[in-house]
């Protein structure tokens, strides 16, 4: 996330853009904690002990385990 903000934000010169997207991410986040394994596990190929979930963010996705009462971000990657 720091990297897509840094990015955005120094690179394209664009540092309303940067803190809008951790904005809508940490606020797309928060919300999916009220409830994090209502949605479909990701189809991956790779066997996981715990599966990823995903929750897309604009051109962003944020994929997430779930680990006891614990949800945990594993990935922020640009789509």
């Amino acid at each position: 996330m720091a990297s897509a903000r840094y990015h955005i934000a120094q690179n394209l010169q664009n540092p309303d853009a940067a803190l809008r997207l951790v904005e809508d991410t940490e606020k797309a986040i928060l919300k999916r904690l009220e409830n994090p394994l209502a949605f479909e596990p990701y189809r991956s190929i790779r066997e996981r002990e715990n599966p990823y979930y995903r929750i897309n963010i604009r051109n962003y996705t944020v994929f997430y385990a779930v680990i006891g009462n614990v949800t945990e971000v594993r990935r922020f990657i640009y789509s």
